[in-house]
């Protein structure tokens, strides 16, 4: 039987295990997915102790996301956005990945949005920052807007310094291989910025814990394709203002879901069952 599981502290009210053991399920594999809660400084301890028992693979969750990497080798994505959330035990050295970027790619494709032209991204913490480099990867300018200003022009930095170069430069069509079309903003620019952009993701936890929008709605439109990396509700103040406009709406179980997709493929190499872990996922919601 293989063996997959998370760290984190906390980790009792994850909805992964019940994902990925519906994934298993559904390809009749003999497995289980099952949950560890380190201690705040156990990140590395505990996936090296994970390999030693050979477990197959790990997903890693707050607060080790950043820890993980000394314990792994990252892939390059990895190490540009500073994060692991996934680790694979399947080479001589664990592989950390960060499926938290591809996840977000591929649950806004999923969910109808083009990502071509400019995306502003609210919230420069760790979701925003995988969104912000993946983003930039797929070629998109990239506005992130935050509460305070200077961080969201570190990671903006961060963004134009370390990704691979696909970023449009405003320059005929042309590619500098080495600055992607990233800028920091405060909130109070967030009408300006969203008047000609084409994706909005909202990274931050608000609308979370209560009907709030981190967005004022008059700055949205219909020509927007909106994700909220919030899934509890499902339906937030965001998306509900955002389909008020006619703009294309993605809710934060889809990005959860392909996170979860993308480390279940690093893990067995082979295509997930999206339909089975996305239905277990959703019903617990």
């Amino acid at each position: 039987m293989d063996v997959y599981g998370l760290i984190g502290n906390p980790v009792g009210h994850s909805l992964s295990p019940p994902m990925h053991e519906a994934g298993y399920e559904a390809l009749d594999m003999d497995a289980r997915y099952v949950t560890f809660e380190p201690p705040a400084d156990g990140a590395v301890a505990a996936i090296e102790g994970a390999e030693a028992l050979g477990v197959a693979g790990l997903n890693v969750t707050i607060p080790f996301k950043q820890d993980a990497l000394a314990a792994v080798d990252p892939d390059p994505l990895a190490a540009r956005i500073g994060a692991v959330n996934t680790v694979d035990f399947s080479g001589e050295r664990p592989t950390g990945y960060n499926t938290d970027a591809a996840g977000a790619v591929r649950a806004l494709r999923d969910g109808g949005v083009s990502l071509s032209g400019t995306a502003v991204v609210v919230g420069a913490g760790g979701a925003g920052r995988a969104v912000a480099f993946a983003l930039a990867d797929e070629g998109m300018a990239v506005r992130l807007a935050n509460r305070t200003e200077s961080k969201a022009d570190a990671l903006a930095a961060d963004v134009r310094e370390g990704g691979d170069g696909s970023g449009p430069t405003g320059n005929g069509g042309e590619t500098d291989r080495n600055s992607p079309d990233a800028t920091g903003h405060g909130l109070d620019e967030l009408d300006a910025l969203l008047a000609d952009a084409d994706v909005l993701v909202n990274a931050t936890s608000v609308g979370m814990e209560e009907d709030e929008t981190p967005v004022p709605a008059d700055a949205l439109h219909g020509d927007l394709g909106v994700l909220d990396a919030v899934y509890r509700p499902l339906e937030t103040r965001l998306l509900r203002d955002a389909a008020a406009t006619g703009a294309t709406t993605v809710d934060g179980a889809r990005m959860l879901l392909y996170q979860g997709v993308v480390a279940f493929e690093h893990w067995t190499g082979g295509e997930a069952p999206v339909a089975a872990m996305d239905e277990a996922l959703r019903s617990r919601l």
